[in-house]
């Protein structure tokens, strides 16, 4: 396993519908290709912003199919295979290796409160189902369970963690899991809210839910981090802050206000799916304001339009 192919900015996918609210072939290939060209380092297919939880098995697979005919080999591609039930994790985790993704990842079981012993041996069970390297994704505001250290040690001895994506709010814990994990492990910062001072103490790459409307500026927060200019790095983390304040304030899903942003720039991939909102009457006429925030801090950081001619 070669770490460098996890290393960059990996946008979260979004779902993709159709005018009706389906799954779309056409809308999922052309969002692929629009990422593809900005330059994106990897996609992150079928987590929380690829709305998951409200979509059925068919449904998700479809999503993984579609992204993997358009970029497989071309991108590194990442399966969240997360389900309330392990027999759905499972099946999607097979599906997902017939198609040649390059890594799985889970949530921890939903709703029920589980012992450890129970997250354990789901997230095991999804790893014996293919040969994929697995990478365990921790997000206690929506699961209600935070990776205890306990737990990542005995997950550590299953060679085929290589990761975390990891995306509670205290930095600290990026920094203890990279301790813990050693210099191959791979560690993705979650928040993009703190991206730079996820990398800062000790993140490799990013997955975030807000970096397809905006990958030129998470691309060029890397530049700066990568070439050591923190005060840069600071500057445009500010900006992108702004940004995701913005997309958060509108009544209705923020999903749904991406959505918006993207179509302004020729995008179409539908709206949400209930019960996420939809951005409507006047918080809807603000999303121009929101492009022209992106917009206005894309040309202020020298970002690059696209990577791709």
């Amino acid at each position: 396993m070669k770490a460098d192919k996890f290393k960059g900015i990996f946008p979260a996918f979004y779902a993709c519908y159709d005018d009706e609210g389906e799954v779309s072939e056409e809308r999922t290939k052309d969002l692929c290709q629009y990422l593809y060209e900005k330059g994106v380092q990897g996609l992150y297919v079928g987590g929380s912003s690829g709305e998951c939880i409200y979509q059925n098995l068919e449904e998700r697979k479809a999503t993984l199919k579609y992204v993997a005919e358009c970029l497989k080999g071309k991108l590194t591609l990442i399966a969240h295979v997360g389900a309330p039930a392990t027999r759905d994790s499972v099946s999607l985790a097979a599906y997902a290796a017939e198609l040649g993704y390059d890594a799985l990842s889970a949530i921890p079981p939903i709703y029920f409160k589980l012992p450890e012993s129970s997250i354990y041996k789901y997230w095991t069970d999804i790893m014996d189902a293919t040969d994929l390297p697995f990478i365990i994704y921790n997000i206690p505001q929506t699961t209600g369970y935070n990776l205890s250290m306990n737990l990542f040690k005995q997950l550590l001895e299953n060679k085929k963690v290589i990761g975390v994506k990891n995306s509670s709010m205290p930095v600290m814990d990026i920094e203890r899991f990279k301790a813990e994990g050693g210099e191959e492990f791979i560690v993705f910062n979650g928040p993009d809210e703190q991206y730079v001072s996820g990398r800062l103490i000790g993140a490799d790459s990013g997955i975030g839910g807000t970096y397809a409307a905006m990958p030129e500026l998470l691309l060029r927060a890397e530049e700066f981090v990568s070439a050591g200019k923190f005060t840069e790095a600071r500057k445009i983390q500010r900006d992108i802050n702004d940004i995701i304040i913005a997309l958060c304030s509108l009544n209705g899903s923020m999903y749904s206000a991406i959505k918006e942003v993207l179509k302004l720039n020729g995008i179409n991939i539908g709206s949400v799916r209930a019960p996420f909102e939809e951005v409507t009457g006047e918080d809807l006429d603000k999303i121009n304001g929101i492009k022209e925030m992106i917009d206005q801090a894309i040309l202020k950081h020298g970002c690059k339009v696209s990577a791709i001619n």
